[in-house]
Protein backbone atom coordinates (compact mmCIF):
# COMPACT_ATOMS: atom_id res chain seq x y z
CA UNK A 1 0.00 0.00 0.00
CA UNK A 2 0.92 3.38 -0.74
CA UNK A 3 0.00 4.76 2.17
CA UNK A 4 2.36 3.50 4.91
CA UNK A 5 5.14 3.06 2.40
CA UNK A 6 5.75 6.83 2.64
CA UNK A 7 6.27 7.37 6.26
CA UNK A 8 8.28 3.74 6.08
CA UNK A 9 10.57 5.75 2.73
CA UNK A 10 10.82 8.99 5.02
CA UNK A 11 11.91 7.28 8.37
CA UNK A 12 14.91 5.28 6.42
CA UNK A 13 15.82 8.47 4.65
CA UNK A 14 15.96 10.52 7.44
CA UNK A 15 17.84 7.31 9.47
CA UNK A 16 20.59 6.81 6.44
CA UNK A 17 21.26 10.91 6.79
CA UNK A 18 21.93 10.40 10.93
CA UNK A 19 23.91 7.65 10.37
CA UNK A 20 25.65 8.36 7.36
CA UNK A 21 26.12 12.06 8.91
CA UNK A 22 24.96 13.12 5.59
CA UNK A 23 24.02 17.19 4.39
CA UNK A 24 20.66 17.83 5.43
CA UNK A 25 21.83 17.27 9.43
CA UNK A 26 23.68 20.77 8.28
CA UNK A 27 20.02 22.13 7.70
CA UNK A 28 18.85 20.50 10.77
CA UNK A 29 21.22 22.32 12.67
CA UNK A 30 20.54 25.50 11.35
CA UNK A 31 17.03 25.23 12.00
CA UNK A 32 17.33 23.96 15.37
CA UNK A 33 19.82 27.02 15.61
CA UNK A 34 17.41 29.39 14.69
CA UNK A 35 14.30 27.44 17.16
CA UNK A 36 15.96 26.64 20.25
CA UNK A 37 14.97 29.05 23.03
CA UNK A 38 14.68 27.21 26.64
CA UNK A 39 11.44 28.73 28.14
CA UNK A 40 9.11 27.76 31.46
CA UNK A 41 6.39 27.34 28.45
CA UNK A 42 8.65 24.67 26.22
CA UNK A 43 8.96 22.34 28.97
CA UNK A 44 5.51 22.14 29.67
CA UNK A 45 5.03 21.65 26.38
CA UNK A 46 7.74 18.91 26.05
CA UNK A 47 6.20 16.96 29.29
CA UNK A 48 3.41 16.73 27.41
CA UNK A 49 5.44 13.60 25.35
CA UNK A 50 6.50 11.87 29.01
CA UNK A 51 4.97 8.21 29.93
CA UNK A 52 4.12 9.94 32.71
CA UNK A 53 1.66 12.13 30.95
CA UNK A 54 0.64 10.58 27.41
CA UNK A 55 0.61 6.89 28.47
CA UNK A 56 -2.12 7.00 31.42
CA UNK A 57 -4.29 9.17 28.82
CA UNK A 58 -3.96 6.17 26.54
CA UNK A 59 -4.73 3.82 29.89
CA UNK A 60 -7.66 5.54 30.64
CA UNK A 61 -9.09 5.50 26.66
CA UNK A 62 -8.77 1.68 26.54
CA UNK A 63 -10.56 0.77 29.62
CA UNK A 64 -13.40 3.03 28.24
CA UNK A 65 -13.16 2.10 24.71
CA UNK A 66 -12.83 -1.93 26.21
CA UNK A 67 -16.34 -1.11 28.47
CA UNK A 68 -17.76 0.54 25.62
CA UNK A 69 -17.79 -1.73 23.05
CA UNK A 70 -18.13 -4.95 25.12
CA UNK A 71 -21.33 -3.05 26.66
CA UNK A 72 -22.83 -2.79 22.67
CA UNK A 73 -22.14 -5.93 22.05
CA UNK A 74 -19.40 -5.61 19.57
CA UNK A 75 -17.85 -8.54 17.83
CA UNK A 76 -14.21 -8.99 19.36
CA UNK A 77 -14.53 -5.85 21.49
CA UNK A 78 -11.08 -6.70 22.87
CA UNK A 79 -9.39 -6.41 19.82
CA UNK A 80 -9.41 -2.04 19.37
CA UNK A 81 -7.87 -1.94 23.11
CA UNK A 82 -5.39 -4.28 22.95
CA UNK A 83 -3.96 -3.14 19.35
CA UNK A 84 -4.02 -0.03 20.74
CA UNK A 85 -1.73 -1.12 23.81
CA UNK A 86 0.33 -3.26 21.47
CA UNK A 87 1.09 -0.24 19.38
CA UNK A 88 2.17 1.71 22.60
CA UNK A 89 4.14 -1.30 23.90
CA UNK A 90 6.11 -1.18 20.26
CA UNK A 91 7.48 2.29 21.14
CA UNK A 92 10.59 1.35 23.40
CA UNK A 93 10.76 -2.13 21.82
CA UNK A 94 11.51 0.10 18.15
CA UNK A 95 12.91 3.03 19.69
CA UNK A 96 15.66 1.83 22.24
CA UNK A 97 17.42 -0.30 20.02
CA UNK A 98 17.38 2.69 17.17
CA UNK A 99 18.77 5.44 19.59
CA UNK A 100 21.56 2.55 20.71
CA UNK A 101 22.57 1.98 16.82
CA UNK A 102 22.01 5.51 15.71
CA UNK A 103 24.00 7.05 18.52
CA UNK A 104 23.46 10.67 17.87
CA UNK A 105 24.62 13.20 19.97
CA UNK A 106 22.04 16.03 21.60
CA UNK A 107 21.48 20.03 20.95
CA UNK A 108 23.96 22.46 22.51
CA UNK A 109 21.16 22.89 25.11
CA UNK A 110 21.49 19.35 27.17
CA UNK A 111 24.76 17.80 28.39
CA UNK A 112 27.07 15.62 26.55
CA UNK A 113 25.13 12.67 25.11
CA UNK A 114 23.97 9.94 22.55
CA UNK A 115 21.26 8.09 21.71
CA UNK A 116 18.38 11.06 20.72
CA UNK A 117 17.96 9.56 17.42
CA UNK A 118 14.30 9.03 17.07
CA UNK A 119 12.65 11.20 20.00
CA UNK A 120 11.36 8.55 22.11
CA UNK A 121 9.30 11.64 23.58
CA UNK A 122 7.51 12.31 20.54
CA UNK A 123 6.77 8.85 19.53
CA UNK A 124 5.27 8.20 22.84
CA UNK A 125 2.83 11.75 22.32
CA UNK A 126 2.31 10.45 18.55
CA UNK A 127 1.26 7.41 19.61
CA UNK A 128 -0.48 7.77 23.00
CA UNK A 129 -2.67 10.11 21.73
CA UNK A 130 -3.33 9.04 18.23
CA UNK A 131 -4.06 5.84 19.73
CA UNK A 132 -6.56 6.85 22.12
CA UNK A 133 -8.51 9.46 19.23
CA UNK A 134 -8.48 6.55 17.02
CA UNK A 135 -10.40 4.40 20.01
CA UNK A 136 -12.96 7.05 20.54
CA UNK A 137 -13.48 8.27 17.37
CA UNK A 138 -16.21 5.20 16.32
CA UNK A 139 -17.65 5.84 19.24
CA UNK A 140 -18.67 9.35 18.97
CA UNK A 141 -21.67 10.25 17.45
CA UNK A 142 -21.73 14.00 17.09
CA UNK A 143 -19.38 15.33 14.33
CA UNK A 144 -18.70 18.83 16.15
CA UNK A 145 -17.45 16.06 19.10
CA UNK A 146 -15.16 14.36 16.39
CA UNK A 147 -13.66 17.26 14.73
CA UNK A 148 -12.81 18.81 17.80
CA UNK A 149 -11.38 15.32 19.36
CA UNK A 150 -9.00 15.61 16.50
CA UNK A 151 -8.32 18.73 16.81
CA UNK A 152 -6.88 18.22 20.60
CA UNK A 153 -5.32 15.29 19.30
CA UNK A 154 -3.20 17.36 16.86
CA UNK A 155 -2.65 20.25 19.22
CA UNK A 156 -1.29 17.73 22.08
CA UNK A 157 1.12 15.79 19.57
CA UNK A 158 2.18 19.20 17.78
CA UNK A 159 2.47 21.06 21.13
CA UNK A 160 5.19 18.11 22.60
CA UNK A 161 7.08 18.24 19.18
CA UNK A 162 7.28 22.25 19.34
CA UNK A 163 8.29 21.91 23.24
CA UNK A 164 10.94 19.05 22.71
CA UNK A 165 12.57 21.13 19.90
CA UNK A 166 11.90 25.01 21.11
CA UNK A 167 13.66 23.70 24.79
CA UNK A 168 16.52 22.02 22.94
CA UNK A 169 15.62 18.29 24.16
CA UNK A 170 15.75 17.36 20.49
CA UNK A 171 17.14 18.06 16.87
CA UNK A 172 14.07 18.77 14.58
CA UNK A 173 14.69 15.73 12.55
CA UNK A 174 14.52 13.13 15.43
CA UNK A 175 11.28 14.45 16.11
CA UNK A 176 10.03 14.28 12.32
CA UNK A 177 11.53 10.85 12.34
CA UNK A 178 9.38 9.87 15.24
CA UNK A 179 6.39 11.04 13.43
CA UNK A 180 7.21 8.82 10.44
CA UNK A 181 7.72 6.02 12.53
CA UNK A 182 4.10 6.10 15.26
CA UNK A 183 2.62 6.94 11.75
CA UNK A 184 3.66 3.55 10.88
CA UNK A 185 2.68 1.58 14.31
CA UNK A 186 -0.74 3.58 13.90
CA UNK A 187 -1.40 2.43 10.20
CA UNK A 188 -0.81 -1.06 11.65
CA UNK A 189 -3.11 -0.28 14.38
CA UNK A 190 -5.98 1.17 12.42
CA UNK A 191 -5.01 -2.43 9.25
CA UNK A 192 -5.39 -4.47 12.19
CA UNK A 193 -8.79 -3.54 13.91
CA UNK A 194 -10.26 -2.89 10.38
CA UNK A 195 -9.28 -6.20 9.36
CA UNK A 196 -9.87 -8.52 12.14
CA UNK A 197 -12.12 -6.68 14.46
CA UNK A 198 -15.28 -4.16 14.69
CA UNK A 199 -14.28 -1.02 15.85
CA UNK A 200 -17.90 0.84 15.98
CA UNK A 201 -20.84 -0.60 17.74
CA UNK A 202 -23.60 -2.76 15.79
CA UNK A 203 -26.54 -1.07 17.24
CA UNK A 204 -26.80 2.47 18.49
CA UNK A 205 -29.21 3.28 21.12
Amino acid sequence: MLLPSVPLVLFLLITWQVVADGPLLDVDERLSDALVRPDRASELLSDLGNVEVAVPVLVVVLAAAAWRLRATGVDRWWLPPAAGAAAMVLVPVLVAPLKAWTDRPGTPAVPPATGYYPSGHTATAVVAYGAATLLLLPLLRSPAVRRGLLALCAALILGASYGLVRRGYHWPLDVVASWCLSMILLLAFSAAVARYGQGAPRHEE
